[in-house]
């Protein structure tokens, strides 16, 4: 059986999610900070949900593990970023592995309860991973920086977002699954046909009279031939 579109769509958008989060997650960049007054021009801050880091861009000197001045790691919304999303990352590898057990390519049918439970955990961790995602851009402007300092957003942030988003309609593909479990629950069971035993005539175009009393029929045989019998007359 061929496995179903959109169990394929699914198993293909939430690996890609996960890279994606993953990598927003770990890398400092959620936030650059540039044109920094008392400092040189191609001077560039990137602030993360964990580190900070500071590159000149003529030279691409960098260093990380600055010290936090300003109290950035201390504000609210980047706590709940830390909090919220390694937990979306643990949660999506958890949904891949049931995804994978419930879509079973290696077998002829796939367990569809088990996929959409899936998806509702892949679903779930989609919208862990945006919720903090989502609050830092909205607060991009609000977080301790230097005064007179132009703000951007780094790459990090945009490659959470896009990566909580193709956890999310990965997760919906996969919920889809729940379809077909309602389907067959709705589909009537027909009975099971009876089976007929096969009696001692079983070759076809035989005839056999148990009320018979032909002497070749009294004995339980049965002439391999499409005409009746004398006693079936």
């Amino acid at each position: 059986m061929r496995t179903p579109t959109a169990m394929i769509v699914g198993l293909v958008l939430c690996p890609c999610g996960l890279v994606l989060t993953l990598t927003g997650t770990l890398a400092p960049n959620w936030r650059q900070v540039s044109l920094i007054p008392n400092q040189p021009t191609d001077l560039i801050l990137e602030q993360g949900i964990w580190d900070m880091c500071r590159e000149q861009q003529s030279t691409h000197d960098r260093h990380c593990g600055q010290a936090d001045e300003l109290g950035y790691f201390e504000q609210v919304p980047v706590q709940v970023a830390q909090g919220l999303m390694p937990t979306s990352l643990v949660l999506t590898l958890l949904g891949l592995v049931v995804a994978a057990l419930g879509v079973r390519c290696w077998q002829d049918q796939p367990w569809h309860l088990l996929a959409g439970i899936a998806g509702l955990v892949l679903l779930l961790s989609g919208l862990l991973s945006l919720v903090p995602v989502s609050w830092y851009t909205h607060e991009l402007w609000a977080l301790p920086a230097p005064a007179s300092s132009t703000l951007v957003v780094g790459y990090s942030l945009v490659l959470s977002y896009l990566g909580s988003c193709l956890e999310i309609l990965g997760g919906l593909a996969l919920a889809l699954s729940f379809h077909h479990c309602c389907k067959d629950c709705r589909a009537p069971k027909l009975p099971p046909s009876p089976v007929l035993e096969a009696g001692p005539c079983s070759t076809a175009g035989a005839y056999c009279n148990p009320w018979d009393v032909l002497e070749d029929e009294r004995d339980g045989r049965c002439w391999n031939s499409t005409l009746p019998c004398d006693a079936d007359l």
